[in-house]
């Protein structure tokens, strides 16, 4: 993107691809072997990979393939100003309730389909908290703004 097409985009806009650059590379990297240890373990899906990223993160072919459309829907939605806010917000939401499944289900169970691990629930939090913030925020001085 060149710095002519940049200048257009409100901050809201610049901090949602920001966050939708992160997933698309953390959906990427998932599939890097060295990066994600035990990569030679990675299941579809199911709690039974070993593969981690960054030797912490739970992974599998799903987990990384959510990571990846959820960076790509983001980038869809960036097109708009209200699309960021509600990308930012919606995703925040969408963590938090990922974050509370992980807390209630049984890691070591076929609940655990994606699957995720203790760093990997409190990770969601942390996305939660960070993409609902933001999205509150912009929407707040967008609301101030008219």
């Amino acid at each position: 993107m060149s710095a002519q097409q940049t200048r257009g985009r409100a901050p809201v806009q610049m901090v949602t691809m920001v966050v939708s650059l992160v997933f698309v590379l953390v959906g990427l990297l998932g599939f890097v072997p060295g990066i994600t240890t035990d990569f030679d373990s990675m299941t579809f899906a199911g709690h039974h990979s070993d593969a981690r990223l960054l030797g912490v993160f739970e992974v599998s072919v799903l987990h990384n393939l959510v990571h990846l459309l959820f960076g790509i829907v983001g980038f869809l939605m960036v097109r708009t100003v209200s699309g960021a806010v509600t990308y930012l917000i919606i995703g925040g939401a969408i963590y938090f309730v990922l974050w509370l499944y992980g807390l209630i289900i049984d890691l070591d169970s076929a609940a655990n389909f994606v699957p995720v691990n203790d760093a990997d629930n409190w990770l969601h939090l942390a996305l939660a908290i960070g993409m609902i913030g933001l999205g509150a925020l912009f929407a707040r001085k967008r609301s101030a703004a008219h």
